[in-house]
């Protein structure tokens, strides 16, 4: 059953330090999760460890950068030496690139948000798929946005990194589940993180930290292909996927979130 379907699973997740992914990691402890930690602030990480521990599960924690290959699977390979096995990769590192440089298409700035939100994600599946494959088992998640959706304004960077990740791991799951291996894409709104905090606007339809993550604890369970929300963010904007441009660019820069 779905709701049984993470205890004693061996899941490794990276940006696991704060946000999405250390709250996600506190509610998957409950359900009986063993769980790999990765992001580079090792202290934060302790604190997501011992709250993963206070409710039950298990972790260990393994302090690095998803933009270094050989970090990554030098981290993954320690996790399996320990437990046997990675069941479910989170590939959840991410930054907003809400800055000046980034705007402004800055070479080395956007391409910081392009090698974590999605050379992070591709260093993290390669380090696990061989032993997935091998196994004949195995879940692959990303933690994408409805950003991936269509260019959202003065979010070039990250925009393009999220569809990149959701194209990516939508290719993985044609290829990859013939042999076993489920792949989910999980496409959020706004969540209150520190990514979006500070924003002088309103944002429309977000959700508070524990219930976001909860939704995502819930679309992994049930091993969905595809889940994007709030089904009313959602909506719009899938909707907006088919507008022609000339609409769409008039709508869009009328409707920016990133102040």
């Amino acid at each position: 059953m779905a709701r049984e379907y993470l205890r004693n699973k061996k899941i490794f997740l990276t940006g696991a330090s704060s946000g999405i992914g250390s709250e996600m990691a506190v509610q998957m402890a409950r359900k009986g999760a063993v769980l790999g930690l990765l992001a580079r602030r090792e202290s934060e990480l302790e604190k997501v460890a011992e709250a993963v521990i206070a409710e039950g599960g298990e972790a260990r924690v393994f302090p690095g950068d998803v933009t270094d290959m050989q970090n990554v699977k030098a981290a993954v390979d320690a996790f399996k030496d320990e437990f046997g096995k990675v069941d479910i990769l989170i590939a959840n590192a991410g930054v907003g690139g809400n800055n000046k440089e980034t705007r402004e298409i800055q070479n080395d700035a956007v391409a910081r948000v392009i090698n974590i939100n999605l050379i992070g994600a591709v260093n993290s599946v390669s380090a696990v798929l061989p032993q997935m494959l091998e196994q004949g088992s195995g879940h692959l998640v990303a933690i994408s946005s409805l950003a991936g959706f269509r260019g959202l304004p003065k979010s070039a960077a990250y925009s393009g990194s999220k569809a990149g990740m959701s194209a990516f791991f939508e290719s993985l799951r044609v290829d990859f589940a013939p042999k076993g291996i489920d792949v989910s894409i999980i496409a959020p709104g706004f969540i209150k993180t520190p990514l979006t905090s500070g924003r002088s606007k309103k944002l429309p339809f977000v959700l508070e930290l524990e219930d976001g993550a909860a939704r995502i604890v819930k679309a992994i369970e049930k091993k969905k292909a595809f889940y994007a929300f709030p089904w009313q963010l959602a909506t719009l904007v899938r909707l907006a996927a088919f507008l022609p441009p000339s609409i769409y660019d008039k709508f869009a820069n009328r409707n920016s979130y990133r102040e």
